[in-house]
């Protein structure tokens, strides 16, 4: 009775550590690790900051704030990877109200005709083993546009406030908003737009 009893324990003990492994995946820097399935951008820490020559004096900076995404992530096919993104073209943040009313009117955004842009992706092109570029169209002030923008992935995991499973992307693009038909004060106000992208996206169960 005594050897059997010692033999179930030590069975036991040599158990517990493979289902220790069994828990809650751990944080990593490896797109390979990451956990496939659908994501929804937490709005909280999703911004788009845009900066653009003003006058050739400084380069001016802002930042969209009301934005929303859902992403499908394959880390085994990671150009099957899909994302699709909306734009709150009234959360237009220049930290001054007066610009921020300009920014808002028909000069350049409209907003009220166009109080949405969005991007739909169409290919992802890995790069290296944590970037790729991101091919889509995005619909600004009704004109809808190709346009790529470069994505790092910075790492994955249980999320250490909410415990959600998160995944967190940084990213870059450059666009021309004449090509968009926001032409106002052009050429003397830059014309190219460089945009800063920063997403956490939640896993959804």
């Amino acid at each position: 009775m005594k050897r059997t009893l010692l033999a179930a324990l030590l069975l036991a003990s040599a158990a517990a550590p493979a289902m220790a492994q069994e828990g809650p995946p751990a944080l990593t820097k490896d797109p390979g690790q990451v956990k496939a399935g659908r994501y929804r951008l937490d709005t909280a820490h999703g911004k788009i900051t845009w900066s653009l020559s003003h006058l050739g004096y400084s380069t001016y900076y802002g930042q969209f704030t009301d934005v929303s995404g859902e992403l499908a992530l394959d880390p085994k096919a990671p150009a099957e990877s899909r994302l699709s993104v909306r734009i709150g073209t009234a959360s237009v943040n220049a930290l001054n109200d007066k610009l921020d009313a300009h920014l808002k009117a028909p000069d350049f955004l409209s907003v009220e005709a166009h109080p949405e842009a969005t991007f739909v992706s169409s290919s992802v092109e890995p790069t290296s083993p944590t970037t790729a570029r991101v091919n889509g169209t995005l619909t600004l002030r009704g004109v809808a546009k190709p346009v790529s923008f470069d994505a790092t992935f910075n790492q994955a995991g249980p999320h250490p406030v909410d415990k959600l499973y998160t995944v967190g992307f940084d990213g870059w693009a450059v666009i021309k908003r004449s090509e968009f038909g926001v032409n106002a004060f052009l050429p003397v106000l830059g014309d190219e737009v460089a945009l800063r992208l920063e997403g956490e996206f939640k896993a959804v169960e």
